[in-house]
């Protein structure tokens, strides 16, 4: 007896060892991550790999959170709808019940109303949690809630400031690689496209003047780590102007300048001034006033004030007003055809 006791507990002690040696075998997933997996057992997994590490998402989502513009513009360039949306600046309060009306320039691809998250730098965990979603979209600025996400579904952190891989992960998770690849492919041609349609404007006025202004209290330089803003514009050809030792590789995304630097800037043929105002978001509530309420502040400050005027942009009549929102909070393929059209409905010479 004492013998086949002794039996058990061996075979006992094996099967353990063996059940707890094939878990640490496999990849670590979070909670999220591996009850997603288990209850789709039987349908298509993709292991994922984003900022935080590797997710594994199975079948299709349906159920989508996204955390930023960004994102969601990505999402919507493959025609799938999100269950819920945070804006990086909170709009609105309450749910997106009229999107079109309530979410600046991608309102009109949503196709029902969907709930809002709050913000998408600290949106509400518990209006996350009530929706039960099977995926959630974020960017760095949630990575110290990554671990909370990720108990509640399948999470990808993705970085901002690079929508292309973003576009790819984003397909990998909603299975549209192929329609990825397109969308890059198009977007890569239209700017090529556009580039010949400003060649010959471009190099009769080559040097272009680009700054990000509220109401001209703060001005800044745009780098080239700030979304679509300034990189798009030195891919159709133009030369970006700067005081003297200005720094090459700024690691800011906005660098500050004073009012009285601006003469210094003088050789400028064109400027843009991308213009924000989120002061008092329950003024631009309808996405149709949202442009204006951008920048009409700004408009106003720069006609008024003798330095800006003294500019031989000013004087040529060659200054154009941007919301900074357009390019920074679109850096990907829907912000690009939006900002490429932009430039070429204000900047070129109608036929």
């Amino acid at each position: 007896m004492k013998q086949t006791k002794a039996i058990r507990w061996v075979v006992l002690m094996i099967v353990i060892t063996v059940a707890i040696a094939s878990c640490q075998s496999n990849p670590s997933y979070t909670r999220g991550d591996a009850l997603h997996a288990t209850n789709s057992i039987h349908t298509d997994c993709r292991d994922i790999e984003h900022l935080r590490g590797t997710t594994k998402i199975c079948g299709q989502p349906q159920k989508i959170v996204v955390l930023g513009s960004y994102l969601l513009e990505s999402l919507l360039a493959f025609d799938v709808q999100p269950v819920a949306f945070a804006d990086f600046v909170a709009f609105q309060q309450g749910d997106f019940t009229n999107p079109s009306q309530q979410i600046p320039y991608l309102g009109e691809r949503i196709t029902q109303p969907i709930a809002s998250v709050g913000s998408a730098y600290s949106p509400s965990i518990e209006a996350i949690m009530k929706l039960q979603p099977d995926l959630i979209l974020g960017t760095e600025f949630n990575t110290s809630q990554y671990q909370t996400f990720s108990q509640i579904a399948p999470t990808l952190i993705l970085k901002w400031a690079d929508p292309s891989a973003n576009l790819k992960a984003i397909a990998q998770a909603v299975n549209r690689k192929e329609q990825a690849e397109q969308i890059l492919k198009n977007t890569k041609e239209q700017i090529a496209t556009m580039r010949q349609e400003f060649a010959s404007l471009i190099a009769a006025h080559p040097k272009l003047l680009l700054l990000n202004s509220g109401e001209l209290r703060d001005i800044y330089l745009v780098t080239n780590r700030t979304g679509i803003c300034r990189s798009l514009l030195e891919e159709l050809g133009f030369q970006l102007v700067s005081p003297p030792n200005f720094p090459k590789n700024p690691q800011a995304h906005l660098v500050p300048i004073s009012l009285e630097t601006l003469p210094q800037l003088n050789q400028a043929d064109l400027a843009i001034l991308l213009g924000n105002n989120f002061t008092k978001p329950h003024q631009f509530k309808q996405a149709d006033n949202f442009e204006d309420a951008q920048i009409t502040n700004l408009k106003q400050a720069w006609s008024k004030n003798a330095i800006a005027q003294s500019l031989n942009v000013s004087k040529s009549g060659k200054v154009y007003f941007i919301p900074t929102y357009l390019c920074l909070g679109l850096p990907g393929p829907i912000g690009t055809d939006l900002y490429l059209n932009e430039l070429k409905k204000q900047i070129l010479p109608t036929k």
